[in-house]
């Protein structure tokens, strides 16, 4: 297996308008981020993936991006993006940015200038069709609701958009488009970031006559040309997001050869809790046998052919420990046992920010929410006939806002957050849940976190350990093996809050516990409620 220094990394995502203000104005900024350097670097993280910070309009929190060469000034400015690049660099921590290249934003002078007459040569930078007012070329309906298609009245035609109306979709088909992107990455490379994430990756090869959206058939060939031109003149880690992704995608995504990326970010275990065919919603428990055999597949199938990222939580996500674990009564545990089953496992983890805290989903009324995505869905549930007991129901279970909240730091006011009026209401719980009360104790879940970190860089069996499912059939313990030729490692962890027997003795005997969840093991045969365990011989 080819050793790439991203193969033993933990990535800690930052949402930075959430993790850290630094001048008072109720939304985190880059300054903010230097301030808490110290803190990554104690966590022992290797990179950051920063979420958009370029100049943007701000109409889907940043993912609309106005120019992809400036920083919004909310955030700070170009000076400061570099000396958050130096001030990581300290600490031997790379910065990821998150690239946008499916769509821009409606403002950026590209969508200007393309808006102004057909012959405008930005024109053919986006997707357009000829069409009448009222009447779209076809019936796609877009991300966040309505449909795909805008109409320009002054150019009687229409253009196409998979997310917000202010998202304009990219036209990949034209060769000056790419350039424009291969020049722009270049530009963040001598800049010094150490990596790109690249969203929705999936989709920039459209074909929507066709109502192609995802992996489209010119898909590989506009990776593998940017992967030439871009990635492949540096010592990058590149992660794509695609929602689409099946194993058989996985391996070119992430062809150990470099031809794409370093590795794919894919969604099935995260679509396992809805009811099936339906929106995520509407809400179904979780099919626990599923879970664990959607995950050992992807451990399994890419295998010495491709590499997967692991997380449980984004953006874009609700909170883990709320959604999969125990936010009340055995919420460090059950947080620890997420972690545990996850850092275990073969691929790139991903820390999102408070995951290592144990922050929690926050139930806030309709008029607290800040996320597009929500607000639609509560305004069409609501005309559509759901109770408002429903709607909110689903929002306080999935809701992209549930990882918005910002960062607890302390159990000052607004958590350390700001001194200001943060932008989205801090989750309540700040004073029990927060870093300073767990960065200096040994039985946190920060310190959970931490020695998961250490643990990757010491025994090489967390990287190239070939994956083992165990216990198939059991309906509360998720169990496995990873065995290189030297070591092998089990993880053991009850999913539930149940205590239950631990069938598994023999297989541990003369093994080392590594690391666990509870204080002390009194009886090696049971399992307290989401109790975990890493042993390694």
């Amino acid at each position: 297996m080819i050793k790439k220094w991203w193969k033993d990394a933990v990535v800690y995502q930052i949402y930075p308008r959430s993790f850290q203000d630094s001048n008072g104005d109720g939304i985190g900024d880059l300054k903010g981020i230097i301030q808490r350097m110290g803190y990554l670097g104690e966590l022992g993280i290797d990179a950051i993936w920063l979420s958009p910070v370029y100049k943007s309009p701000q109409d889907d929190n940043g993912y609309d991006i106005a120019d992809y060469q400036d920083i919004e000034p909310m955030f700070g400015c170009l000076d400061d993006m570099e000396a958050l690049i130096a001030e990581a660099k300290k600490y031997n921590i790379r910065i990821i940015m998150d690239l946008v290249l499916n769509h821009s934003s409606d403002e950026h002078r590209w969508f200007l200038e393309a808006k102004k007459s057909k012959d405008n040569p930005y024109h053919d930078y986006y997707v357009w069709r000829d069409g009448k007012e009222g009447v779209p070329p076809n019936d796609m309906k877009g991300v966040f609701g309505g449909s795909t298609w805008e109409w320009v009245p002054e150019l009687k035609q229409y253009y196409f958009h998979q997310f917000s109306v202010k998202q304009p979709d990219l036209n990949w088909d034209n060769p000056k488009v790419r350039r424009e992107i291969y020049d722009m990455i270049l530009w963040w490379m001598d800049k010094g970031v150490g990596g790109f994430r690249l969203d929705v990756i999936d989709q920039i090869a459209k074909e929507p006559d066709k109502k192609i959206t995802q992996n489209g058939p010119n898909l590989h060939k506009y990776i593998q040309e940017m992967s030439r031109e871009t990635f492949q003149k540096g010592d990058l880690i590149t992660v794509g997001e695609a929602w689409g992704a099946t194993h058989e995608l996985a391996k070119l995504y992430s062809n150990p050869d470099g031809s794409e990326f370093s590795m794919v970010f894919q969604f099935e275990h995260i679509g396992l809790d809805q009811q099936e065919g339906k929106e995520k919603w509407d809400l179904a428990p979780l099919p626990f046998l599923k879970l664990k055999q959607v995950l050992t597949r992807w451990q399994t199938e890419i295998y010495n052919c491709g590499w997967n990222s692991l997380f449980w939580n984004n953006h874009d996500l609700p909170r883990i420990v709320s959604r999969w674990g125990n936010d009340k009564e055995y919420r460090v545990e059950s947080a620890k046992m997420l972690a545990i089953l996850l850092h275990g496992m073969q691929g790139t983890p991903y820390i999102y920010q408070g995951e290592e805290l144990g922050m929690t989903n926050a139930a806030y009324e309709i008029e607290d929410y800040r996320d597009i995505e929500t607000l639609n869905m509560y305004q069409e549930r609501s005309e559509q006939g759901y109770t408002k007991e429903e709607i909110m129901n689903s929002i306080h279970a999935k809701g992209r806002d549930n990882g918005r909240t910002p960062m607890q730091w302390d159990d000052t006011e607004n958590a350390g957050f700001t001194t200001g009026t943060p932008w989205i209401k801090v989750n309540p719980n700040y004073k029990e849940i927060n870093a300073k009360s767990q960065v200096n104790d040994p039985d946190s879940i920060f310190s959970c976190y931490r020695k998961l970190v250490q643990l990757r860089k010491e025994y090489p069996v967390f990287v190239d350990g070939k994956f083992r499912l165990l216990l198939e059939d059991d309906e509360n313990i998720f169990a496995y093996e990873r065995q290189n030729a030297e070591q092998k490692l089990v993880v053991i962890c009850n999913f539930y809050g149940e205590t239950v027997e631990m069938p598994l003795s023999e297989e541990i005997e003369d093994m080392k516990l590594l690391l666990g969840n509870y204080k002390e093991i009194k009886d090696v045969t049971m399992l307290r409620p989401y109790e975990a365990r890493m042993y390694i011989n």
